[in-house]
């Protein structure tokens, strides 16, 4: 079976739209971009944006919310240490394939808006573990925060280590903030 044309046609608009939102990102920031610049830059028309996205900040929260529902849904679902490790790696390989998104809109010209919705969007899925989310929220928030600049740091870096090595640093240290808070053990390895 075929796909259709326009379904074709709307991921070729989608796949145009992301890589011209990084060029103007890097070149311009992300606050200085409108819809009309990466309309032009990714030479489609403002209808077909219009199509995908209600603005540039539904196009960014898009890439990530597709890495993320993966994630989510996958730490949700399994209590295995050793499937929500294989997660996280993925979802840092997930943030490698893309790095030059994820370090345009977290780097110095990039989005605050982005980082902090990263932030709280980890945050919640980190809350989401604890027996009574509401009865510690600093640890969540610092578990979130660390995993935002360990990928901020890994590619402004220019990622030094594997993608493999920046998951088990991250989560030996999240592990250990969530051990101290009373949730599940440090991890070795």
């Amino acid at each position: 079976m075929t796909a259709r044309p326009d379904g074709l046609r709307a991921r070729r608009t989608r796949k145009l739209l992301r890589d011209a939102l990084i060029e103007l990102i890097e070149e311009r920031g992300f606050d200085r971009i409108t819809v009309n610049r990466l309309t032009e830059r990714a030479m489609v028309s403002r209808a077909a944006f219009y199509r995908a996205y209600r603005d540039k900040y539904h196009l960014v929260e898009q890439v990530f919310e597709e890495a993320l529902d993966v994630l989510v849904a996958a730490v949700a679902e399994d209590d295995c240490v050793d499937t929500r490790v294989e997660r996280w790696i993925g979802f840092f390989e997930h943030v490698g394939e893309y790095r030059r998104l994820y370090g345009a809109l977290l780097g110095d010209r990039g989005s605050p808006w982005f980082a902090a919705k990263m932030r709280a969007t980890l945050e919640r899925t980190v809350a989401g573990h604890f027996p009574d989310p509401a009865a510690d929220t600093l640890t969540p928030a610092l578990v979130a925060a660390m995993f935002v600049q360990a990928i901020t740091w890994w590619l402004e870096n220019d990622r030094p280590v594997s993608e493999r090595e920046i998951a088990l640093r991250t989560i030996r240290v999240s592990a250990a903030l969530l051990a101290d808070a009373g949730i599940g053990r440090p991890i070795n390895g």
